[in-house]
C-alpha cells in the first residue's frame, strides 16, 4: 500500500513537470519515506463560502430552476409501448392467478373448500356456453399474448427483427396471433 502511494505520487509529480526540469526534480525530490508518511504531498485548499443557508433549501431552490424532462403525455403512443406494458401486465396477472389458485388449492383441505379437479370440472360444466367461452377467453388471451411476445423477445435476443419497422410489424403480429389463438382456445 505504501509502495503504491509512493509510486503514484512520484509519477504525478514527474508528469506535471517540464522535461528539462526532470534532472533537477530527481536531485531535489522528496524521499520515499516523506511521501509515504504524507509529507510533501500536493494538496489544494477547499473552496469555502460564507453562506450559512440550509443546504436543503439551496437544493430545493435549484430544483425549481431545472428544466422538466419531457413526459409520456407529449409523445405519440406506439405499439412498442403498449406491447411492453401489456407484456408485463399479463405476466403479473398470470403468475398472480397461479399463485393465488395454488395457495387456495393447498389451503382448501384445511378450510373445507372443494378445489380438486373433479369439483372444478363439475362447476365449469354447469356454466352456460357463453360464460364458458368468456371465461376461457379471459384466461387464454393473456396466456397467448405473453407466450407470443416471449417468442418475439427471444427473436430479439438473437438479433432478429430489431429495426423500427420490424418491431412495429412484429408488435401488431403478436396482437393478431394472440387474439386468433385465444379465440381458438376459447372455442375448444
Amino acid at each position: 500500500m505504501i509502495s503504491q502511494k509512493v509510486a503514484q505520487q512520484s509519477l504525478r509529480r514527474l508528469a506535471v513537470q517540464q522535461p528539462y526540469a526532470m534532472r533537477w526534480s530527481m536531485m531535489n525530490a522528496a524521499s520515499p519515506a516523506a511521501i509515504a508518511i504524507g509529507r510533501n504531498v500536493q494538496t489544494r485548499q477547499a473552496a469555502t463560502s460564507a453562506n450559512t443557508e440550509d443546504p436543503t433549501k439551496i437544493l430545493a431552490r435549484q430544483r425549481l430552476n431545472r428544466p422538466v424532462s419531457p413526459h409520456l403525455t407529449i409523445y405519440q403512443p406506439q405499439i412498442t409501448w403498449f406491447g411492453s406494458g401489456f407484456n408485463r401486465i399479463t405476466g403479473v396477472a398470470l403468475s398472480g392467478t397461479l399463485y393465488l389458485y395454488a395457495t387456495a388449492y393447498l389451503a382448501s383441505p384445511l378450510l373445507g373448500w372443494h378445489l380438486e379437479s373433479a369439483s372444478m370440472v363439475a362447476a365449469f360444466a354447469a356454466l352456460p356456453v357463453a360464460a364458458k367461452i368468456l371465461l376461457k377467453g379471459t384466461l387464454a388471451f393473456p396466456f397467448t399474448y405473453h407466450c407470443m411476445n416471449g417468442l418475439r423477445h427471444l427473436g430479439w435476443d438473437l438479433c432478429l427483427g430489431i429495426t423500427n419497422q420490424q418491431v412495429i410489424k412484429t408488435g401488431w403480429a403478436v396482437v393478431g396471433l394472440s387474439t386468433i389463438s385465444a379465440i381458438a382456445l376459447a372455442l375448444l
